[in-house]
């Protein structure tokens, strides 16, 4: 049988029509001489009727014993259904396919889980069977979506005369950034091609070839650890072109992006996307990349702390520090509760502390900073933070890095507990003039905190020897609702500036010519000024569906690990394959295949002690974490041990006395039964008051 209409596609305009339809069976219910089966496709669902006076008998038979997602072909006729069996939940939900013939295409053995829609099942679970999972409507919808989003980006790029170009996948490593993941070369053994992190060579030297705009929708990987918005492997939207300067890449973005918002959701953007520098960004919102979904500005109040008697703040100011503070409007209604948790959270960032002023509704003002602020200092205070009655005011006293730290993530926190951070609502921010440099306490040196070749405005380029952390670089960022959508800069053209860029760095000659001397090579022959820009699109889509992690938008996504729970990559290969590469010695002294080597589990120590509600120290959390990885190595260890031939050890109760009853020799008294306890007060236990009922 061949298909004549998918399933979910059926409406009243085909009725009296034969039509054939196939799928997968998604419910059956068994009337007695009639089953009813729910068949799915791409499109939706479509009752089928098999009647066993309208089908023979093997016919009949086989829909009988049809299993949950088995694939099946009917024909038959389009009619109405009886009114009272109507379904408006679904588009087909007044007609149904009445079958006089079926086909049994594949027959589905026992799921692994249920494919009911309403049924929560582990992600676990549904990665190890992703394929059954891609036939949800949820993941569906998120696929199309992604398809529609990237449709939109090349369509607005193909009708701005950017010309598609694909870049290798098998380059040179130019370790700058995050690792690379490497890949043996059989004929050059010894040597290796690396992933591309990003097309970002290839595409200047692209503008080097005079393509002029470029973009492709580029695979690109990245050995680094992974967290929700991250994975190994991920794709982007990448571009780059020529005889431009900031403004005409910004302007270009932002007529991008409105596109694509406009086609994926039917609204539009009318507002221009704000600008931020990165300075303005930092101090302003603690971040590079801030959630503008709402405001919750962070307001330095270093001057007024200062003068004040409260030491905390004092010895900060005396230090050089900053003291800066973030008003939480109408919520001095802040339970104890939510404030210790803001406080906890506040010493997981990096914080010595919190404090706060609560100002109730009736003016009170509620906080220890009363003793050491006097009436007028306490009123300049508040009048600079625009505290009014029924405001909550939270501050960090340290060194800038630590403060900015802070209170960027406590403002996401009080935006959480106020609900400010709405999946339906969308930001979209533009931050620019990033520093061209900055310090690696590892390496002891300033380093690119974009890639070497990024252009540094023309008025900094003197202090790239004497002042290189004042530097800033014609870089910038997109953000939409917290999340860094993608980055781009003006590349450096001039071989002059290049050089001088290289010295900064401290690179040698040796090392420019191993790294990029091909590309150094082809900037000697003419460069046209140029700048481009690329973005993530499972990024994008995830933020625009309102997904909790890009796994939700990628078919086939890897874990936290990096590893493939449905094929199980990375895994061994044969020593034959190492051998034809040249690196049979990385197995020598081992039998056959390479063992994997599995990974002790790890426990998440921070979420079971959020769960229990207790406080622990990081020092103490990383004790916990490390006393966890011994318990469960121990446990590897015995699991190992080879009991063979080794004899139960017994056990015998001495049946002397079985039926004593059970009376109490000696009563202890309260002292006793709390010797152990680690803490007691009054004759009972006591415990942090981070466990609440």
């Amino acid at each position: 049988m061949k298909r004549t209409m998918y399933c979910g596609l059926v409406r009243e305009a085909q009725m009296g029509t034969r039509q054939t339809c196939c799928g997968w069976v998604q419910t059956k219910r068994d009337m007695g001489g009639v089953v009813f089966v729910d068949l799915k496709d791409r499109e939706g669902i479509l009752q089928v009727v098999f009647d066993a006076s309208a089908l023979d008998g093997d016919a009949f038979k086989t829909a009988d014993g049809l299993r949950s997602q088995s694939v099946i072909a009917v024909s038959g006729l389009i009619r109405r259904r009886s009114e009272d069996t109507y379904n408006p939940r679904i588009a087909t939900g007044t007609v149904e396919l009445y079958a006089d013939s079926l086909e049994l295409l594949s027959q589905a053995q026992q799921l692994p889980f249920s494919m009911d829609d309403n049924i929560s099942v582990r992600e676990d679970l549904r990665l190890r069977y992703r394929y059954l999972d891609l036939r949800s409507p949820a993941m569906l919808k998120n696929l199309r979506a992604r398809h529609l989003v990237q449709k939109a980006s090349q369509d607005y790029l193909d009708s701005q005369g950017f010309i598609c170009v694909e870049t290798p996948m098998l380059c040179k490593s130019t370790p700058e950034g995050a690792r690379d993941y490497l890949v043996p070369s059989r004929v050059h053994q010894g040597s290796f091609y690396a992933l591309p992190q990003s097309p970002q060579i290839y595409k200047q030297l692209l503008m080097v070839g005079g393509i002029d705009k470029y973009y492709q929708v580029a695979r690109c990987f990245r050995d680094e650890d992974l967290r929700a918005d991250r994975q190994p492997e991920f794709t982007q939207v990448d571009m780059e072109m020529s005889f431009v300067d900031q403004e005409d890449i910004l302007v270009h973005l932002e007529k991008m992006f409105k596109h694509i918002f406009k086609v994926y959701t039917g609204q539009d953007i009318s507002d221009p996307f704000p600008r931020l520098t990165w300075h303005e960004a930092m101090d302003r919102y603690g971040s590079d990349k801030p959630d503008l979904r709402f405001q919750l500005p962070i307001i330095d109040v270093t001057d007024l702390a200062a003068g004040c008697s409260f030491s905390v703040f004092r010895s900060v100011c005396d230090k050089g520090g900053v003291v800066r503070a973030i008003n939480a409007k109408g919520c001095a209604n802040f339970t104890r509760t939510q404030i210790e948790t803001l406080t906890e959270n506040a010493l997981s960032y990096g914080a010595k502390g919190m404090a706060w002023i609560a100002v109730r509704p009736d003016g009170e003002i509620y906080s220890i900073l009363t003793k050491y602020f006097t009436e007028e200092e306490m009123r300049a205070l508040l009048d600079r933070m625009g505290a009014v009655p029924g405001d909550f005011v939270l501050f960090s006293a340290d060194t800038l890095a630590t403060v900015r730290r802070t209170l960027g993530n406590l403002r996401l926190d009080v935006a959480d507990i106020l609900g400010l951070r709405d999946k339906e609502k969308f930001s979209f921010l533009f931050v620019t003039d990033f520093p061209q440099f900055e310090y690696s306490e590892e390496e002891k040196r300033f380093v690119s905190t974009h890639h070497p070749f990024t252009m540094p405005y023309p008025e900094d380029v003197q202090y790239l020897f004497t002042d290189p952390g004042r530097v800033r670089a014609q870089a910038y960022d997109v953000v939409l609702n917290g999340i860094e959508l993608g980055s781009g800069s003006i590349r450096i053209h001039r071989q002059d500036v290049q050089e001088k860029m290289f010295a900064a760095l401290g690179f040698s000659g040796e090392e420019i010519e191993n790294r990029f001397g091909f590309m150094v090579n082809a900037f000697q022959y003419g460069t046209p000024p140029h700048g481009g820009f690329a973005f993530g699109l499972d990024r994008l889509v995830m933020l625009l569906l309102g997904a909790d992690s890009l796994r939700d938008v990628i078919a086939f996504p890897k874990i936290k690990d990096a590893s493939c729970p449905m094929t199980d990559a990375p895994t061994p290969v044969d020593p034959e394959q190492l051998a034809v590469l040249g690196l049979d010695k990385l197995w020598e002294g081992s039998e056959g295949v390479l063992e994997k080597k599995e990974k002790t589990p790890e426990i998440d120590v921070p979420a079971v002690a959020s769960l229990a509600r207790l406080a622990f120290s990081q020092e103490e959390m990383q004790g916990l974490q490390a006393d966890m990885k011994n318990i469960i190595a121990f446990a590897d260890q015995l699991s190992q041990v080879d009991t063979a031939g080794t004899a139960a050890a017994e056990h015998i109760v001495p049946m002397e006395n079985v039926f004593r009853p059970d009376t109490v020799d000696h009563p202890f008294d309260r002292e006793s039964l709390l010797a152990a306890a680690k803490t007691k007060d009054e004759g009972y236990i006591t415990v942090p008051r981070v466990v609440e009922g």
